[in-house]
């Protein structure tokens, strides 16, 4: 607004003139987007100054001029008027505009009707304190203007000295205006013609929902049959609001539905180009390798061949093998008599040696047994001990706590048999104090004296009871202590008998050792013995189990190749199917997507008969209204009593 203050002042020079305070301060506390400069009294050019900036500014969309004294008295102020008002002509961002109080007549009405003609972005404009009307030609130029305007929303014509004539060019304005919702025409001179004229031409306007005529001489049922018509167009606005704002939702669901449709659909074109050449690749990986796979075979097709040869070769060679085999049966069968009876014989030994061991080693796991009960049962007494030793430990603490609450206890008592002897001696001397005769002196002493041998026998049972806890004490100390050193002793006993104990079990243990190195030696020479028989079985083993190894291994050979060409087979046939099954599923989703596009289709049809049967009935309901309106006034008396026009 710097940039609109500085232009204003520049222009209002450049035409000899000084620019207006009033109007620079109004411009440098401007608020955004609000120019406010009502009651100012506005030159020529101040106002030739804003019709030249207000077509350029881009930043104001209110523009408030009421009581600015635009009025058509004089020449220069009428030129103010039109050059304002000619350049808000080309402007395109106001969208409020204030002229109340300025007395426009003939001139301004004319230059408003360029302005509702010209101006495609005000939308409410407001008139009041003004005479318009006054000029029917000049009048009928605005009404032209309003009916060509597109924009203008709200139009307030109050105290505009509006005729019935005007009226009528209103209600003319009105058949052509399709987007005015508010006109306000209270206090003007329409009357009854013009109430009627405008009644009359409420049925061809659909967009006006409110229209005041208050002050207007015109009759009750006039205004009722106005608000009536009000009231439909309000209630046509309302369900046109509705429909718009449904059609707007199912639109933009048709097109989110359209969208994900075809979304889909390119997807599963997609998966379905992928499929078919990933199947492409497969079939000629497939067939490069069965054309691989069949070569391989008749490799080894050949490979077998040869094989057969060498096997009839090795065949030969097998039953001289077996003669072979037969002779050294027949020694082996010999040896292994030899080998039989000294088997025999070394393993009654063995068992002899067997025998003797086991009776050790059961001697020392029964010796070991009752070490370890022993063992357990001295180990079970000192854990009683340390127990009782724990308990014993646990009363002298508690006897020495008791004793301490004991002294406690005497010191208390003490101390308060001291406060008690204080207590009696206050007594006394308030006594002495009060009391001035003999009889009370001698009651004091007695007094004194009952004092003295109470203290004395509370002193004597003090120290009877210190003497009597202190023999306690000392008694229970001397028995604690004998417990005390018995249990040492038994502790001491049971660890030279634990310790006994551990040495015998490793004594056992050395000696069950030495006898399983023994036995691991018998072991010893009884593997050496089989390991020589195993030796030589495997030797004359040998030379048979290496033909028939190569054989199996090349006849596993060959079947594990004819086993890899039929499950390559398998696969082949089963990707097959898989394309047939993802083929067909994917026809029966394409055929899903389309019955569903077809009952959206179908939906939105119902929806749009919907909306043509609404609007039907509205055209209905005004024809209807029109008629009635028609026909009321048709047979009304006052129609009879107007004049021709």
């Amino acid at each position: 607004m710097e940039e609109f203050r500085r232009c204003y002042s520049r222009l209002c020079r450049e035409s000899g003139a000084e620019p207006q305070e009033a109007v620079l301060q109004q411009l440098h506390q401007l608020p955004r987007g609000r120019l406010d400069l009502a009651t100012q009294s506005l030159t020529v050019d101040t106002c030739r100054a804003l019709g030249k900036l207000l077509p350029r500014e881009t930043l104001c969309t209110e523009l408030v001029l009421s009581d600015c004294m635009l009025n058509e008295e004089g020449g220069q102020a009428r030129q103010g008027a039109t050059l304002l008002l000619r350049g808000l002509c080309a402007n395109t961002v106001l969208r409020f505009l204030d002229l109340k109080g300025n007395n426009l007549r003939a001139t301004g009405a004319e230059a408003l009707g360029k302005l509702l003609q010209q101006n495609k972005s005000i939308q409410s404009l407001t008139l009041e304190w003004n005479n318009l009307g006054t000029w029917d030609d000049a009048f009928a130029t605005f009404c032209g203007g309003l009916a060509a305007n597109g924009t203008l929303q709200k139009l307030d014509l109050r105290n505009n000295q509006i005729s019935h004539k005007g009226a009528e060019e209103l209600a003319l304005a009105l058949k052509g205006n399709a987007t005015l919702q508010q006109l306000d025409l209270r206090w003007n001179n329409i009357g009854l013609l013009g109430g009627r004229a405008l009644m009359n031409c409420l049925p061809n306007n659909r967009t006006l929902w409110r229209l005041d005529l208050a002050g207007n001489n015109i009759p009750g049922d006039v205004l009722r049959a106005v608000e009536q018509a009000m009231g439909h167009n309000q209630d046509r606005l309302t369900t046109l609001k509705e429909n718009h704002a449904r059609t707007h939702v199912l639109s933009r669901e048709v097109q989110h539905l359209r969208e994900e449709k075809s979304k889909q659909f390119l997807d599963l074109m997609e998966t379905i180009d992928k499929q078919r050449e990933e199947m492409v690749k497969t079939s000629r990986a497939s067939a490069a390798h069965i054309g691989q796979l069949q070569e391989a075979l008749n490799e080894r097709h050949s490979i077998i061949n040869a094989l057969k040869a060498k096997l009839q070769m090795t065949e030969a060679a097998l039953a001289l093998s077996e003669q072979k085999g037969q002779d050294l049966g027949e020694l082996l069968a010999t040896a292994e008599q030899e080998q039989l009876s000294l088997l025999q014989r070394q393993a009654k030994e063995r068992r002899l040696e067997q025998q003797e061991a086991a009776e050790r080693e059961s001697k020392f796991l029964r010796d070991l047994s009752a070490a370890n009960e022993k063992n357990l049962l001295l180990q079970n007494q000192v854990d009683e001990l340390e127990r009782k030793v724990k308990c014993q430990q646990e009363q002298l603490f508690q006897t020495r706590q008791e004793l301490t609450s004991m002294s406690a206890q005497l010191k208390m008592q003490a101390i308060q048999a001291e406060e008690r002897l204080d207590m009696e001696k206050r007594r006394s001397r308030q006594s002495l104090e009060d009391s001035e005769s003999l009889r009370i002196k001698e009651e004091l002493s007695r007094v004194k004296a009952a004092a003295l041998s109470e203290r004395g026998q509370a002193e004597e049972e003090l120290i009877k009871a210190k003497s009597q806890a202190r023999l306690e004490e000392q008694q229970r100390l001397a028995h604690l202590e004998d417990k005390l050193r018995l249990l040492v002793q038994a502790r001491d006993e049971a660890q030279g008998a634990c310790l006994q104990q551990k040495q015998a079990v490793v004594e056992a243990q050395t000696r069950a050792s030495q006898l399983g190195l023994q036995l691991e030696g018998l072991r010893r020479r009884l593997e050496e013995l089989q390991e020589d028989l195993s030796h030589k079985d495997q030797e004359r083993v040998a030379e048979v189990s290496r033909v028939r190894v190569e054989l199996q291994e090349q006849n596993g050979r060959l079947q594990a190749e004819l086993a890899a060409q039929e499950a390559l087979r398998e696969k082949v046939a089963a990707l097959e199917r898989q394309l047939k099954v993802m083929a067909s599923d994917h026809r029966e989703a394409l055929l899903d997507r389309e019955s569903e596009n077809a009952s959206l289709r179908e939906k939105l049809r119902l929806r749009e008969a919907e909306i043509a049967r609404i609007r039907d009935e509205e055209a209905q309901r005004a024809s209807f209204l029109q008629n009635a309106v028609l026909a009321y006034v048709q047979g009304s008396p006052v129609r009879n009593l107007s004049p021709p026009k």
